[in-house]
């Protein structure tokens, strides 16, 4: 065990874990950063950033990562490069597991993010950010007067719909089955817009194209017939999967997000939240980066209270 007990150790090296870095750093608490063998989050998949505030001709994802890395350590966070693997929660020091060590801090913040649902089909994964998308307010930009689908048949995919119908030609929602699982308000709305059209009974199951997208292969659930759909643009749309299953102890909503108890805690003292762990609304870097820095302040706050 490392011998020393940090005044935080954060979870996570997305926008969220970052910029809490930053904010407990500067406010002189020892930090340990657990970033994980693949570090950055969901924006090092990511080709050009044009929504986040400062960079008015964009940036790349993984260049704003850096960034933001390059920022914290300069305040003076330490950083482990290697998977979260457990941590003790209801001891003190709190306990956590990182590679072969542990490490041991009076606060924990978790900034572990959620996955998005990928379709895992030929063609999707090498055509992320080059036509593969799962976010429509980062991308739909880049989609003006374009063909996109959109994958799902909840309210998130009636949600994208919507964001995209706004700069594209013509938006398809595919949906595997008869039926939408989406609130009868968010079916109405993308129903009466005129750019959004439905194809029921369809699953998609190529994605096409050489440097970008081009079309999609498609099969009719009923006749099992396959097609090809000429398209630009392919926006998935079925969830995300929030990284909590490492948690023990740790409360949880009906979606597997972590519960926010009075801001940024959780139901264990001393453990704060911060990002998409727990925001299954937004799911926005810049929202991640405010969570990050809300959950530093308050664990400052609970540190010095704790102190006097």
């Amino acid at each position: 065990m490392d011998s020393k007990i940090y005044d935080v150790i954060i979870i996570g090296s997305g926008p969220a874990g970052l910029t809490a870095a930053i904010y407990t750093t500067r406010a002189n608490l020892k930090t340990l950063l657990i970033a994980g063998g693949k570090w950055g989050g969901q924006l090092m998949l990511t080709t050009i950033v044009d929504n986040y505030p400062g960079f008015p001709d964009g940036i790349q994802g993984p260049d704003l990562m850096a960034a933001m890395r390059k920022q914290a350590e300069r305040f003076g966070t330490e950083f482990i490069d290697e998977d979260f693997l457990e941590g003790d929660f209801l001891t003190k020091p709190l306990k956590v597991k990182a590679g072969e060590k542990e490490f041991e801090g009076k606060a924990v913040i978790i900034a572990t993010g959620a996955d998005t649902k990928w379709l895992d089909i030929p063609g999707e994964k090498e055509r992320i950010g080059k036509g593969v998308s799962s976010c429509a307010p980062c991308d739909a930009f880049f989609f003006k007067n374009k063909k996109v689908i959109v994958v799902g048949g909840g309210d998130s995919a009636m949600e994208e719909a919507l964001v995209l119908a706004n700069f594209a030609d013509s938006v398809t929602v595919v949906h595997r089955s008869e039926t939408f699982r989406a609130s009868q308000i968010m079916q109405d709305k993308a129903k009466k817009n005129p750019k959004i059209k439905f194809l029921l009974n369809t699953e998609v199951t190529k994605i096409l194209g050489e440097e970008k997208v081009t079309g999609v292969e498609i099969k009719n659930n009923k006749t099992n017939e396959i097609s090809r759909m000429d398209i630009d643009g392919i926006f998935v749309a079925i969830g995300h999967i929030p990284n909590t299953k490492v948690f023990i102890g740790i409360e949880l909503d009906e979606k597997s997000y972590i519960k926010v108890r009075d801001h940024t805690k959780t139901n264990i003292e001393g453990v704060f939240v911060a990002g998409d762990v727990h925001d299954s609304h937004y799911k926005q870097a810049v929202t991640a980066a405010g969570f990050g820095c809300m959950a530093a302040l308050e664990a400052d706050q609970w540190l010095r209270n704790q102190a006097s």
